[in-house]
């Protein structure tokens, strides 16, 4: 078996043509037009990095501020489904021009859970959407609060939103293997990554923990952050303060590689590309850190494909 230095030496890390965003998050590659779309989520961009042109495109939406996640929709191109504070809205973009348009709020959490805005989100093989949430940044330390909670949304405007979890910090990675049939889930805060069963109508349940980050008990210096997984079931998760992705076996449930990103804040990752085997990676420049943190960043050389997003199936 390879050793992690040796595999080290067999990957490169491209840092792509993009603005640096103060919070890059959701990356979802479209196979369609050959794009990685992806938010800024303090910025309130969304972005799409066009694979032909090798350049990226960027849009404010007035009145959609903060933004996260950035959802495909099925059938519906230049439409998107996005997460703005407490409600999911749908908009359109034309993947160029610096502003896109509110179409339509599809749901609010209403003043309840005015307190929290959503953050990482998904599509799940069957076209539901499944996205968490967190307190609000300016209430307070987000790492020492429990108000998030985990949605499943059936996809239909003013459609029922369904509760899987609840008491989360900080909701971020979602990812369904295929060969696995599981679910797995990072609650940043918790240190771990957990593995579900998914039942028919996409409820969760049999909760355990798959792999725990602490080394000897310890916090290692990093929480997991955005996530997504190959085409044999390995997770590839981003280290917010770690300068790396953990690619994870949940079969050994062991760590085997590690992935080294050139910025400090790495948020999350997407396989994408013509062939799927390339890894686009979002990062973070929160403070005073140096560029090229916040960058857009393609890993190559894995030898790992993955398959392409999975769109929302959103009904009328």
């Amino acid at each position: 078996m390879k050793t992690i230095d040796q595999m080290a030496a067999e990957y490169s890390v491209q840092q792509l043509p993009s603005p640096l965003s103060h919070l890059g998050e959701g990356p979802v590659w479209d196979v369609d037009s050959q794009s990685l779309y992806y938010v800024d989520i303090n910025g309130a961009a969304i972005l799409r990095y066009d694979y032909a042109e090798n350049k990226t495109y960027s849009a404010k939406i007035d009145g959609v501020d903060p933004i996260s996640p950035i959802i495909l929709v099925q059938g519906k191109p230049g439409q998107y489904v996005l997460g703005t504070g407490n409600k999911i809205v749908l908009v359109s973009w034309d993947g160029r021009s610096d502003k896109g348009t509110l179409v339509k709020t599809l749901y609010d959490l209403g003043e309840s859970e005015k307190h929290v805005r959503f953050n990482d989100g998904k599509v799940d093989p069957q076209g539901r959407l499944y996205a968490g949430t967190m307190q609000l940044e300016s209430l307070g330390d987000i790492m020492q609060q429990k108000e998030g909670k985990l949605y499943r949304f059936d996809g239909k405007a003013g459609g029922e939103f369904h509760l899987l979890k609840s008491g989360i910090s900080i909701s971020n990675g979602l990812t369904w293997p295929e060969n696995t049939n599981k679910f797995y889930y990072i609650d940043s805060v918790a240190l771990d990554i957990k593995e579900f069963d998914v039942l028919e109508n996409g409820d969760l349940q049999n909760e355990t923990v798959l792999y725990d980050l602490r080394v000897d008990g310890k916090n290692p210096g990093y929480v997991a952050d955005g996530m997504t997984h190959d085409n044999d079931g390995n997770l590839y998760v981003a280290t917010w303060g770690g300068s790396k992705l953990l690619k994870i076996n949940p079969k050994s449930k062991k760590i085997e590689q590690e992935i080294a990103i050139p910025a400090k804040q790495v948020t999350s990752a997407s396989f994408g590309g013509p062939q799927m085997d390339e890894l686009f990676v979002t990062t973070a420049h929160t403070g005073n850190q140096d560029a090229p943190a916040g960058a857009l960043f393609k890993v190559t050389g894995l030898g790992a494909r993955g398959k392409p997003m999975d769109k929302m199936i959103l009904k009328d």
